[in-house]
């Protein structure tokens, strides 16, 4: 049990270390942005999608087989996580954005994402406790998720009007948060065993939410503009390579 610890641990400020990425992106120029961006979801939505239905369903249904147990848990991580995204939202502020008043949807997007990674947290350590490959597996999804969406979430911390080291200081603080997910998981995870089993199809209910509602949209918005190209090609390719990536897991089993 020491060992979950250790590995569940490290992996949540692993995660949260990759709010920092959003220093890099300074550097940057707009258009080299934009392209790493839009490949890097291709790849997190083929990850998650991967991690949903070659880890964490499988490991279910191995462990209880499949009915309303797997079923009720799975729907409901995808509702949970719409009803997360439609109601954390911010309100139009008519000040003019400055350091001294940044705009509310700057606050809400603190608030929203500690949520978020909060809940990564939690679904990092339950992967962990049903067992360490699975843990692998949900982490990398993670990772690979977080590293768009942590770019994006700077992005608007700036643009609401926060100045670049606080708005680095309170994303990395948010992110923290998946440290205390994964502490309350572990520590539930140990008195209740069976819990683990009804996380696993939850979070690939989030997973699958994801990928559907937010990731894969924005890949089909950029066929949409510009049709079939090279651009297109590459996403579609870092898609697949997602879920090859989940598929090379299994060799750790």
């Amino acid at each position: 049990m020491i060992d979950i610890w250790i590995l569940t641990l490290t992996s949540v400020f692993f995660v949260s270390i990759i709010s920092l990425i959003g220093i890099v992106t300074l550097s940057l120029r707009e258009n080299t942005l934009a392209r790493i961006l839009i490949c890097m979801v291709g790849f997190a939505a083929g990850s998650l999608l991967g991690g949903a239905f070659i880890h964490l369903l499988p490991e279910t249904v191995e462990q209880i087989g499949f009915g309303v147990e797997v079923s009720s848990p799975l729907l409901m991580g995808i509702v949970f996580f719409f009803i997360l995204e439609k109601f954390i939202q911010w309100r139009h502020c008519h000040i003019p954005t400055s350091k001294s008043h940044p705009h509310p949807f700057a606050y809400m997007n603190l608030v929203g994402d500690g949520v978020h990674n909060f809940i990564d947290g939690v679904v990092i350590a339950a992967s962990y406790l049903a067992s360490i490959p699975i843990g692998f597996a949900t982490t990398i999804a993670v990772i690979l998720h977080e590293i768009p969406q942590e770019i994006g979430d700077f992005g608007v911390l700036i643009y609401g009007g926060f100045s670049k080291k606080k708005a680095l200081l309170l994303n990395f603080a948010t992110a923290l948060t998946a440290v205390a997910g994964a502490v309350a998981a572990l520590i539930m995870g140990g008195v209740f065993e069976d819990m683990t089993l009804y996380l696993l199809p939850f979070t690939a209910g989030g997973f699958i939410y994801i990928a559907s509602s937010d990731l894969i949209p924005e890949l089909q918005k950029q066929t949409a503009c510009s049709g079939f190209s090279r651009k297109s090609f590459l996403q579609l390719v870092f898609f697949v390579l997602g879920i090859l990536l989940m598929y090379s897991l299994i060799l750790m089993e």
